[in-house]
């Protein structure tokens, strides 16, 4: 029997509301049916789910709440009102739950003929969703947000990887230089996008253990980490444009690399 929630004042809604800001750092929010269906596929830890009362007849949400009932998940119908307050969209969704944050090691990220994306001060949780996105659909290895990028387990960036951050390895670093450094450690070439002065993307050799570097909105990445790369790439664009947004850039490097590594002409 699940049971019904109608008040706003339950203390399940303070739990949704502080993992909504990143107050729980090792608890994430998911967000919507889709990701719910996804996070439980990957063999995430689901700690909780909520799914609107007068949606449980319909056939793909019903078959949602079996299947995390006979995994042992503590699932709870609520009325409009409080999925108001669960989830944090502007048009509230359906279902949300709560799950634990993946452990991911180095090792995992850096595997066997690593191509790995560290985006520095990404600050957009899109655009981080949407690197995750590219870099898992392009066969990267993992993920780094560094510096002051968006925190990539945020529900904003959950949602905009479309499910790709509950399977993709990925890593948080606060100290961008460090990063870079333990990407050369681990054996990578160190290719810099670089909005002018770079190479040519085909001339730039992305086979082997390589980590690219994808900077944030605006002024890009720091010069410093421009000038210690092994390799600049430029990306050609037509004027007046100036630049591209970071997750097409890292969708066009990610995919030449893919290319390069098929063998492929």
């Amino acid at each position: 029997m699940i049971k019904k929630i109608a008040s706003r004042q339950n203390p399940l809604v303070a739990r949704y509301r502080e993992a909504a800001r990143g107050e729980t750092p090792d608890v994430l929010l998911i967000d919507g049916v889709h990701l719910v269906a996804e996070a439980l596929a990957a063999g995430m830890r689901i700690r909780h789910a909520a799914v609107k009362s007068d949606v449980m007849n319909i056939t793909e949400i019903g078959a949602l709440v079996d299947k995390l009932t006979r995994s042992n998940v503590d699932v709870v119908a609520v009325s409009a009102s409080v999925m108001d307050a669960l989830s944090p969209l502007r048009s509230p969704s359906t279902f949300v739950a709560l799950a634990d944050r993946p452990d991911v090691s180095e090792a995992a990220v850096y595997r066997d003929d690593a191509l790995v994306v560290i985006a520095i001060d990404v600050q957009d949780p899109g655009n981080v969703g949407a690197i995750v996105r590219v870099a898992e659909a392009g066969g990267a290895t993992g993920v780094i947000a560094a510096g002051a990028s968006a925190n990539p387990f945020g529900w904003k960036a959950l949602r905009g990887s479309m499910g790709s951050a509950l399977r993709l390895p990925l890593l948080v670093r606060s100290d961008a230089d460090r990063a870079v450094a333990d990407a050369r450690a681990r054996g990578c070439r160190i290719v810099a996008t670089a909005p002018r002065g770079g190479r040519s993307l085909a001339d730039v050799a992305l086979s082997g253990p390589v980590a690219i570097l994808i900077g944030g909105e605006g002024p890009g990445l720091p010069p410093s980490l421009i000038d210690g790369a092994d390799d600049r790439v430029t990306i050609p664009m037509q004027p007046p444009v100036e630049s591209l947004n970071a997750a097409v850039t890292a969708a066009l490097i990610v995919y030449e690399a893919r290319r390069q590594r098929s063998g492929r002409a």
